[in-house]
């Protein structure tokens, strides 16, 4: 049961009107995606002054709320706002979430202008075009349709998120006040049905050594030079990750030494050295695993390695995600796919993370599906603007479904 709580006025639609009526029942995703990127929304989490959520969250909720749905805005930290917009059902059937982030990484290093839209062969570019303004596009387009005529049974909840490219504080706010019976995340996947990816854990290891002048070896302990024994365990460790058990999709667990600092000045001997790790999960492993896998490499080199010391902290984590195929959304939205497609879609696994572990650990089953192109956090990002429209089809059709 979703919460009753009270919707904000949206403001005036701060782009003008749509060439459509807002009751129109197909509105244009193509139309509605250029908006979407003429709007700064960069994380300011990744650049110090980024716009932030605040003015997209603004257009979204004006461009639904225009459309009937029932529009609340979270914003627990100010300038960071997420927006959960519902089509309310009549009562006796499923909900369904569909989720997307409104953040955007930096536009610094853009080929041209990043917020001018710009149709070419096919392709519509812009930063965020592809990740991932289009996937929020198509489900607001997608939704709209799909309760133009009237309501559904079961309620329909858009979930337009912040700070994804970051700490994914936005689907955590949502995830405390909101639920449902199913959701798809509307990342980019190429039209393919996403069931799995991995999950991460950040580690900081700090070597301890002793300062001491540079021409008292007999005083110093270098913890740069014992860091060394640990970046070739670290290595170790890797190549050994990477010939044990394999995920069926994911393949199996990555780790690699992502930072370090260590040392103040040429003469002198080190007395800490800082070294930040990332390891990759796959289903199956989290960061309590790592934390015992990484102890017992470090406890090693303390007993074999002549005043090895270490202090192991453990920082950021997000945990992996594995969907079951045969879930009633896996398997509405897998048949709503293929007729659109012509062909039974392919089934695959992300190497990086998204929202869909944080949907399921709250007890949503989920799946991860979305548009075509290229560019993410790249010089020139483009969606193809035909799966654009396959996947509004695809997501209108499996809400009707689902929903009904």
């Amino acid at each position: 049961m979703l919460p009753e709580t009270p919707s904000t006025p949206a403001p005036p639609d701060p782009l003008g009107p749509d060439p459509a009526d807002p009751r129109h029942p197909d509105p244009d995703p193509v139309h509605l995606l250029s908006r979407l990127i003429s709007i700064d929304s960069v994380n300011p989490d990744l650049v110090p002054g980024g716009a932030g959520e605040a003015a997209i969250a603004d257009f979204c909720g004006s461009w639904l709320a225009a459309r009937g749905f029932e529009i609340h805005r979270l914003e627990k930290r100010p300038g960071r706002p997420s927006l959960v917009a519902i089509a309310r059902g009549t009562g006796g059937g499923r909900s369904l979430m569909l989720g997307g982030h409104l953040d955007t990484v930096g536009l610094a290093g853009y080929d041209g202008d990043p917020l001018d839209p710009r149709i070419g062969d096919g392709r519509l570019y812009g930063r965020g075009a592809f990740d991932m303004k289009g996937g929020i596009a198509a489900m607001m387009a997608a939704a709209t349709r799909a309760t133009a005529h009237g309501p559904l049974r079961g309620d329909v909840i858009l979930a337009c998120v912040a700070d994804e490219e970051h700490g994914s504080l936005g689907t955590e706010e949502v995830l405390e006040s909101f639920t449902a019976d199913a959701a798809i995340v509307t990342e980019p996947s190429h039209l393919e049905v996403t069931l799995a990816h991995k999950g991460f854990a950040w580690f900081d290891v700090e070597i301890e050594g002793r300062a001491a002048h540079g021409s008292r070896p007999d005083l110093g302990i270098d913890a740069i030079a014992k860091a060394g024994h640990f970046l070739v365990a670290v290595e170790g460790l890797g190549q050994r990750l990477a010939q044990g058990p394999a995920h069926p999709l994911l393949g199996t667990g990555t780790v690699h030494a992502s930072v370090i600092h260590g040392g103040e000045e040429p003469s002198t001997y080190p007395a800490h050295c800082r070294i930040t790790l990332e390891r990759r999960t796959v289903p199956g492993e989290s960061a309590d695993t790592v934390e015992h896998e990484l102890t017992a490499v470090l406890d090693h080199l303390a007993a074999t390695v002549p005043d090895f010391r270490y202090r192991l902290t453990r920082g950021l984590h997000r945990e992996p995600f594995e969907a079951d195929p045969r879930s009633p959304i896996v398997r509405t939205l897998t048949h709503h796919a293929q007729r659109t497609l012509g062909h039974p879609p392919t089934v695959r696994a992300e190497p990086f993370w998204t929202d869909c572990a944080l949907l399921d650990r709250a007890g949503i089953p989920c799946l991860l599906f979305g548009v075509a192109g290229e560019g993410a956090h790249a010089a020139t990002e483009y969606v193809d603007l035909a799966s654009l429209h396959r996947l509004t089809d695809t997501l209108t059709a499996t809400i009707a479904d689902f929903c009904s």
